[in-house]
C-alpha cells in the first residue's frame, strides 16, 4: 500500500469493526481496516437474532458488509496480522506481521476474544454449532431438545435457570464434583434439572452436531445441543501493550462512549462486552465510528 497515514485505523475487520469503517467512511475520514480473516464465530454455521439478517450464514453478513464499505473511496483494507503498537507525538503506530507501519490520529481496537476451550474430545468440532455460548443467538433452533449445560457452581446454576425458558429436558452437567448449593439443588430438582457430577469424556457428533456426551465411567447421555460458557482471551495483545486496562471480566474496559483508559484509543464490539452477538456488535462500532469522528472535529477546532 503507497498510503502509510491515516486519520484513524481500525484494527479488526469483522462486524463491529466493518460497521465503525462505515460510519468513518461516510464522515469522509481516512480510515485503514487492518484484518486478519478469523473471526471467532467462523466456525457457526447461522447467525440469529439480527434483524435482516436473521438465520444467515456469518461469512455472507461480514462480506456483504465489507462489499458496502468498500463503497466508500476514503476506507481501506489491508488483510494481514497487527503485531506492534506505538504511541506516538501525532498519534499510533501500527506495525503489520510483514514489516508494514502505518500511522494514525486514532486507533479502534474491534479484535473480538479467543475462547479458550476444555480438552474434551468432540468440544472444538462441535463449538458454535451444537455446543452453544448464547440461548438468544442459537436457543430457538434446538427449543424443547434434550439439552446439557456443562458448567459448575453459581454459573452453572443461573445458566441451567437461563436455559428452562427454552426447554425443560434439561441436564446440569458439573463435569466432577457439584459445587452447587444444597439449596441450588433444590431449586433445580423441583424444576426438573437433573444434575450430572461425572467427569466428561468426550462429545459424540456428527459433523459438529452432538449425538451424546460420554463420561469417564463409560455412561453416555444423548443430547441434542450443549450449552457452555468457556473461558476467554483477548485476541489481540496490543491495547494493553498499550497502557489500555482490561476490566475484572478480562473484557478490553471502555467507557459509555466507547473510549479506553488511553486518550485515542476505542474499543467496540465483542473485546468489550460479554453480551456476543452480531447486532450488539455492529452497534458498538457505528457508536465509536461516530464519536471518533466527533473528537477529530473537536481537535482541529481547538
Amino acid at each position: 500500500m503507497e498510503q502509510k497515514h491515516f486519520e484513524v485505523i481500525i484494527v479488526g475487520g469483522s462486524y463491529s469493526g466493518l460497521s465503525a469503517a462505515m460510519s468513518l467512511g461516510r464522515a469522509l475520514r481516512q480510515v485503514l481496516v487492518i484484518d486478519s480473516g478469523l473471526p471467532c464465530n467462523r466456525q457457526t454455521p447461522y447467525s440469529h437474532n439480527f434483524i435482516t439478517q436473521d438465520g444467515e450464514k456469518p461469512a455472507v453478513i461480514s462480506a456483504k458488509a465489507k462489499l458496502q464499505v468498500d463503497i466508500y473511496k476514503t476506507v481501506q483494507f489491508y488483510n494481514g496480522l497487527a503485531i506492534k503498537a506505538l504511541k506516538t507525538e501525532k498519534g499510533f503506530e501500527i506495525e503489520t506481521e510483514s514489516g508494514e507501519i502505518f500511522t494514525a490520529r486514532k486507533v479502534l481496537f474491534a479484535t473480538g476474544v479467543k475462547d479458550l476451550l476444555p480438552e474434551i474430545e468432540g468440544f472444538a468440532d462441535c463449538w458454535g454449532i451444537s455446543v452453544l455460548h448464547c440461548p438468544y443467538c442459537h436457543g430457538y433452533e434446538v427449543k424443547n431438545e434434550k439439552t446439557a449445560i456443562i458448567a459448575n457452581g453459581e454459573m452453572g446454576f443461573e445458566f441451567a435457570k437461563l436455559i428452562s425458558n427454552w426447554t425443560k429436558d434439561l441436564r446440569l452437567c458439573t463435569n466432577g464434583k457439584s459445587e452447587l448449593t444444597l439449596e441450588q439443588k433444590q431449586i433445580l430438582k423441583n424444576h426438573g434439572v437433573l444434575i450430572l457430577e461425572e467427569e466428561i469424556n468426550s462429545i459424540n457428533h456428527n459433523e459438529g452436531y452432538v449425538s451424546d456426551i460420554v463420561f469417564k465411567n463409560g455412561e453416555k447421555v444423548d443430547v441434542k445441543a450443549i450449552y457452555a460458557r468457556v473461558p476467554f482471551e483477548q485476541h489481540c495483545k496490543l491495547p494493553q501493550d498499550l497502557g489500555c486496562e482490561i476490566n475484572e471480566q478480562g473484557y478490553l474496559k471502555v467507557d459509555f462512549m466507547q473510549k479506553t483508559t488511553i486518550p485515542g484509543i476505542f474499543g467496540s464490539g465483542d473485546a468489550t462486552t460479554q453480551m456476543r452477538s452480531v447486532a450488539l456488535a455492529v452497534s458498538s462500532g457505528s457508536f465509536a465510528g461516530a464519536v471518533i469522528n466527533k473528537e477529530l472535529i473537536d481537535e482541529d477546532f481547538k
